[in-house]
């Protein structure tokens, strides 16, 4: 049946037109959930870019690429040379950083509610403790100063996950991480420094000087905490119990979890306070000292021993009366 005047029939180019949006669309959604870079794996990459445009940047050299291109070969040789054939090299901690092995204490808070300098645990036994709550100094009474709160600037995330179906692509891994700090802690992209994996290691880097740190800005320290409580299964998010990260559909499971913080300062310990892996170097060199005097002694004896059996033995041959 032909149509009235004036009634037009729908374009057959219309349905074709609105496929071809809607896979756009869709193809625009995936890149914007997607940030890496398809030329270059030897990237670090996340949304810092203006407008949370996706930024990559080579190992090594730190340069911004272009991902719609090949990179040069001097920066891909750079970034060969900062990743070694076991893949990234993971960050050494340094000798002034410190770890929370005094757990659980009843803190005091100032009016920003941010740590007093000097903690005593409602008890006659004080402290002085960093920007993060972390002890920095020897355990002492009452009259024990802290002048100041020093500031924690670097904090490094170790972390051990279970065995997966095999390792995860690292720039998978980089970017998931750096959009769970940015979405679930609300830390600012420039925080968070730097993402290290070695199969089975993680390493999470945040630094943050005073500087930096704007009036709205999440401290680094909130955010570590905020992490710590998500691996451990606390969350202190409503609806939540602990940490769910996918990469590329695989599971991120963590079974162990290490953090070290890193002040302005150095920590002021005296040196009673010894580490345990320095006390057990301690004693086994002691004991490898009396183990080996002991066998010197030994072996001196039975020398000794010999020689005066020899002797007696020849003075016994002379005594004897010659043969005729």
């Amino acid at each position: 049946m032909a149509g009235g005047p004036g009634l037009q029939l729908p374009s057959p180019s219309l349905p074709l037109f609105l496929l071809l949006l809607l896979a756009a669309v869709t193809g625009h959604t995936a890149a914007q959930d997607n940030c890496t870079c398809p030329t270059n794996k030897m990237t670090t990459c996340s949304r810092d870019g203006p407008g949370g445009r996706c930024q990559c940047r080579a190992l090594g050299s730190d340069f911004e690429v272009d991902c719609s291109t090949l990179t040069s070969k001097c920066l891909l040789l750079k970034a060969r040379m900062r990743t070694p054939r076991g893949g990234r090299k993971l960050v050494r901690p340094s000798e002034h950083a410190l770890v929370d092995n005094d757990g659980l204490y009843d803190p005091e808070c100032d009016r920003e509610g941010r740590f007093k300098a000097r903690q005593c645990n409602q008890t006659a036994v004080c402290w002085c403790v960093n920007s993060v709550g972390v002890r920095r100094t020897d355990k002492g009474d009452l009259s024990l100063r802290c002048d100041e709160l020093v500031r924690t600037h670097h904090i490094l995330i170790d972390l051990r996950h279970r065995p997966a179906s095999g390792s995860f692509n690292r720039s998978d891994l980089d970017a998931e991480l750096r959009r769970l700090f940015r979405e679930r802690y609300r830390l600012h992209p420039r925080f968070l420094a730097a993402v290290h994996y070695e199969q089975p290691t993680i390493q999470i880097e945040l630094r943050q000087n005073a500087s930096q740190k704007g009036p709205g800005d999440v401290d680094i320290a909130d955010a570590a905490y905020y992490f710590e409580r998500d691996v451990q299964g606390e969350s202190l998010f409503q609806g939540r119990h602990g940490l769910d990260v996918n990469v590329r559909g695989e599971p991120l499971l963590v079974e162990r979890t290490l953090i070290y913080y890193l002040d302005e300062k150095p920590p002021q310990f005296s040196m009673k306070r010894l580490t345990s892996g320095l006390v057990a170097v301690i004693v086994v060199v002691v004991v490898a000292l009396v183990a080996g005097l002991v066998v010197l002694v030994v072996s001196n004896r039975r020398k000794t021993g010999k020689y005066k059996k020899v002797e007696i033995k020849e003075l016994g041959e002379l005594r004897q009366p010659p043969s005729v």
